[in-house]
């Protein structure tokens, strides 16, 4: 019962690998060099020859700003890789487990925001991930799209990384405190992602659809930033602290705007599958702490 993995170099990606190794679980983890998904033949003939139970997409163009400027790259990836993946599963007659994101939001809801809530993305990699989604639901019954957010993790480059190099580098740190979200560990996603495996090979589920998956409380940058800077000192990755000003958006322009609100509500994936989305707290502690053993 091998599971198909795409995206195996990401965050979550490396994440999925690792756990799944401990946990036992046959995995093929394919890299873009191993399987680029917008070859729909390679997705086809991939599929066809290992015959997995299940695919987990986390292969993605992430490069939100970047987006911007090459959108063409950015829809092939995460428009047309979802669409071949969904249709050589279909022919396959397998289940899709597929990570999308909160930037199919605008951000002007002042709740977090529902599975049902319309959606109305504000830049090109939203734009790109909700298409993607589309696609799947289109030639896919069996799949489960999982709209993540604030994704960090020992892995790759993401927003802890950053503010850890620049607390290393600067006496002050300004972060924009008018976003909000929910910072999700790749570490929780990827042992979700496994509790789904686990509950779709045993057949304990057929809640297909669409489901919110990210940490919780929803904080700011600004407060996530004071706590990964602090966590690193008390941890001993930093040798010391700095102050964390908070900046508006409008202090910080960027190449594409970012929703103001992005918290997900995640009471529908609790309700179906009994999975409860963690702290991000535990998530920051844990990934310091690995960060911290690999520095020693």
């Amino acid at each position: 019962m091998t599971l198909l993995l795409t995206g195996a170099d990401g965050q979550v990606g490396r994440e999925v690998q690792r756990q799944a190794r401990e946990k036992g679980h046959p995995i093929l983890a394919l890299n873009r060099s191993g399987l680029d998904i917008t070859d729909a033949n390679a997705v086809r003939q991939v599929v066809g020859e290992t015959g997995p139970a299940m695919i987990v997409n986390a292969a993605a163009f992430t490069a939100v700003d970047k987006a911007e400027d090459e959108p063409g790259i950015a829809f092939r990836v995460n428009r047309d890789g979802a669409a071949n993946l969904a249709k050589a599963a279909a022919e396959a007659g397998i289940p899709l487990v597929h990570l999308s994101t909160d930037y199919v939001f605008d951000g002007t809801n002042p709740r977090p925001y529902l599975e049902t809530d319309p959606v109305a993305p504000i830049g090109v990699y939203g734009h790109s991930k909700w298409e993607g989604e589309e696609a799947i639901r289109q030639r896919l019954h069996h799949h489960l799209i999982i709209r993540v957010s604030w994704v960090f993790g020992v892995h790759g480059n993401n927003f802890v990384k950053t503010m850890l190099r620049l607390a290393r580098e600067r006496d002050v740190l300004r972060v924009v405190a008018d976003q909000r979200g929910g910072p999700t560990y790749a570490g929780h996603i990827a042992a979700f992602i496994l509790d789904l495996y686990r509950q779709i090979v045993n057949q304990e589920t057929t809640s297909w659809g669409t489901y919110h998956f990210c940490g919780s409380p929803v904080t700011s940058w600004h407060a996530f930033a004071e706590a990964i800077v602090r966590t690193g000192h008390r941890k001993g990755i930093l040798e010391r602290s700095v102050a964390v000003h908070p900046i508006t958006t409008a202090d910080y322009p960027t190449r594409a705007r970012r929703p103001a609100n992005s918290a997900l509500d995640c009471r529908k994936i609790e309700a179906y599958f009994g999975i409860h989305p963690k702290a991000w707290q535990t998530g920051l502690d844990d990934m310091l702490e690995r960060l911290a053993k690999e520095d020693a």
